[in-house]
């Protein structure tokens, strides 16, 4: 009786898409300030932008699943992807936030690489969710799955070598504190990127 007043169906993949598509301008930007090695105000300002939007998109996914009767694929795996895309922002603002506020500047070339391979496993992200629209596209979900695992991979070792250089060569422990934080975050944006493709592979095997 109560489905009967509810949305009969309604396009997540769109809200997916566009979630999705604010999580590559969080990483195009992360790499664009790391790369500058200046972070004020403003562009703190801006990544904050970036990361509200992505909320907005995320609770209005939220009231369209409370309001829709029929569904592409299972509410948790749709509330689980939301909260995972979302996450990504999350964590490149909050790498910003603490390097503004730890007063962290110059370019990193370690950081620097971590940056060039977020964006890279956000686009394999945005890959695999523009591919859900279509299951039959289960190569292009497959292959860009694989490439953000093997770019965890990567990450893991860019994490270790980073901190084990960092505590050879830094003598400052104040130093050797923040840069580890920033180093364990940045590595962290990968394992939720992996975290993202884990729940697609979960929803395409249940599609199947």
């Amino acid at each position: 009786m109560f489905a009967a007043f509810l949305p009969k169906e309604f396009n997540f993949f769109d809200l997916f898409e566009k979630q999705v598509g604010f999580a590559g301008d969080a990483a195009r930007y992360f790499k664009e300030l790391v790369t500058k090695g200046a972070i004020d105000e403003n562009s703190l300002s801006k990544m904050h932008d970036i990361e509200h939007q992505s909320d907005d998109v995320s609770h209005e996914i939220i009231d369209r699943l409370n309001k829709t009767f029929i569904t592409p694929f299972d509410r948790e795996d749709i509330h689980s992807l939301t909260k995972e895309l979302d996450d990504i922002i999350d964590m490149l603002y909050t790498i910003v936030s603490r390097m503004k506020v730890y007063k962290i500047s110059g370019a990193n070339k370690q950081l620097i690489d971590f940056a060039v391979v977020i964006e890279q496993s956000v686009a394999s992200v945005a890959a695999a969710v523009k591919a859900m629209r279509h299951m039959k596209h289960s190569k292009t979900i497959t292959d860009a799955c694989v490439e953000v695992n093997r770019l965890e991979n990567v990450g893991d070792t860019m994490r270790d070598k980073a901190l084990e250089q960092l505590f050879e060569n830094e003598k400052d422990p104040i130093v050797v504190i923040k840069w580890k934080e920033i180093f364990q975050y940045s590595e962290t944006v990968l394992d939720i990127c992996e975290d993202v493709v884990h729940v697609i592979e979960s929803i395409f095997v249940k599609q199947a």
